[in-house]
């Protein structure tokens, strides 16, 4: 590792500073093209199909490159990930225990995709290699274009299961799960994890080289250690390191919030593509941000991107609350506990949907307003709500009332980005 790497300050300013690199605008993991070199990052509790394509709409974009040609890019064409300007999306992690001992009709909830979200995909945790095996096996039968381990995951009920993070402090059972995944699936197989389980234990160079020996196609690495959690300051300088000690790509995670910070962490460590997790909820148009920055940046050495307007916000809120709600009236499975007795308990599936979605929203909301003026009104307002049709009526009023007193939508910085669950690997 390179000797300016010892000194964080360094690495703060190579951040600001004025950079040449761009994100690529392709890359391949196996036999599968990621264009652009974007990934949504997987979060438990976010990252369902609803969310998934939701961030896909919203980054949709024209190539300023191309504009007056005949192949211009249009967003009524064939969607397309490049397009979208996010080229891979992952599912939320999943318990491989769960999904191999889970009948068919319930691994829908964790399951369900479209054919619009490939390339995708799925996410397991666990630490038992037979049964790690076995659940990839059912994602590559399921269709997914890719799996992937999760070795990054902090919150403490994972880690006393030795999966997610745990398994950092165990590099001989993490082979044994390389080895018996491998062996198991065609597809591609990636891993995400953390540079270590905390700062004595710093073990990301190793697990990477020991990830491209077992065959492994790419990794991910989330530039923080366990112990760490979501706090401090990303160390982008062992991604930097790991991609000096593979030959394999390697996917750049943390600290990624604006599509100036995506350009500086491939122009400071070389890496093949970049992982978007927190920003996302707070900035659903990050995608479409960078790919709108990338190509002008190489159009005209400038790069711009646009900024959403109060309309824009408004019906990104709420498009993503009518998504949820249709989701849950066609497919309650999805959000709500499947069963296959569904003549006597589908109501009840239905209802549970139903709570989970609104909570979501919830969710969603917060994450969305935080900084905005007037938002802890919303919020409030959207939390007292006990249907989703109120939801949707309190965000419809709240942008009612904010254009009837012409007030300018100006965010602070996303400080909550921060204290963000635990159990975002």
């Amino acid at each position: 590792m390179k000797k300016e790497w010892e000194n964080s300050e360094i690495l703060k300013s190579a951040r600001l500073m004025p950079h040449k690199a761009r994100v690529p605008a392709e890359m391949h993991i196996g036999g599968v093209r990621i264009a652009p070199a974007t990934v949504l990052a997987p979060m438990a509790g976010v990252t369902d199909t609803v969310f998934r394509r939701f961030i896909k709409n919203a980054s949709m974009f024209t190539n300023p490159a191309e504009a007056g040609s005949a192949e211009a890019t249009d967003v009524d064409t064939e969607t397309t990930n490049e397009i979208s300007g996010c080229g891979l999306i992952m599912t939320e992690f999943t318990s491989a225990d769960g999904l191999s001992r889970m009948r068919e009709t319930k691994r829908k909830r964790y399951l369900t995709y479209y054919e619009d979200e490939h390339p995708i995909s799925a996410q397991l945790f666990g630490s038992n290699a037979e049964t790690l095996a076995d659940s990839a096996r059912i994602c590559q039968d399921a269709g997914f274009d890719l799996v992937d381990l999760n070795l990054g995951c902090p919150a403490k009920r994972v880690v006393a299961c030795n999966g997610g993070s745990g398994l950092l402090r165990d590099l001989p059972r993490i082979q044994t799960i390389f080895e018996a995944v491998r062996k198991a699936v065609s597809i591609p197989f990636t891993v995400k994890f953390r540079m270590g389980w905390n700062d004595g234990n710093i073990v990301c160079v190793e697990l990477a080289k020991m990830a491209e020996d077992c065959g492994l196609n790419a990794v991910a690495l989330h530039a923080r250690t366990r112990e760490q959690g979501y706090s401090g300051d990303a160390r982008w300088e062992w991604i930097a390191a790991v991609k000096d000690a593979v030959t394999i790509p390697v996917i750049g995670n943390g600290d990624i919030r604006t599509p100036e910070d995506a350009a500086s962490m491939v122009e400071v460590t070389g890496c093949d593509a970049v992982m978007i997790g927190r920003a996302a909820p707070a900035n659903p148009w990050i995608f479409r941000q960078i790919a709108q920055y990338t190509a002008t940046k190489q159009a005209t050495g400038v790069g711009r991107y646009d900024t959403p307007s109060d309309m824009d916000r408004y019906r990104m809120i709420r498009d993503y609350f009518e998504r949820l709600m249709a989701e849950v009236a066609e497919h309650p499975e999805v959000l709500g506990p499947a069963d296959s007795d569904l003549d006597k308990r589908l109501k009840r599936n239905h209802e549970s949907a139903q709570r989970d979605a609104i909570g979501r929203m919830k969710q969603f909301a917060s994450w969305f307003t935080h900084g905005v003026p007037g938002g802890a009104t919303l919020r409030r307002e959207i939390f007292e709500a006990k249907r989703g049709a109120q939801v949707i009526d309190r965000v419809e009023a709240f942008f009612n009332r904010r254009e009837e007193r012409n007030e300018a939508f100006v965010p602070e910085p996303d400080e909550d980005l921060d204290a963000a669950p635990a159990a975002w690997g």
